[in-house]
């Protein structure tokens, strides 16, 4: 997480919309994005490795440049 950036309550945390890729279809083998406060395994939504914006931003932009090649 950010410097800046506080842990979120459980309420909090509960309210997050969570995504996963489109590629994944009904498959519950995936991965899932929070946006603001990270990513969790589809098998264990009650955990969850926090990612900043900043650092997903840039996780993004170097697996994009990678594709474009």
């Amino acid at each position: 997480m950010g410097a800046d950036q506080q842990p979120l309550d459980l309420r909090e945390f509960q309210m997050v919309t969570w995504r996963k890729s489109s590629y994944s279809a009904d498959s519950s083998d995936c991965v899932e994005v929070g946006r603001g406060v990270g990513i969790r395994d589809s098998k264990a939504p009650a955990t969850h490795l926090p990612v900043s914006i900043e650092a997903w931003s840039a996780f993004l932009n170097d697996v994009t440049r990678v594709t474009e090649r």
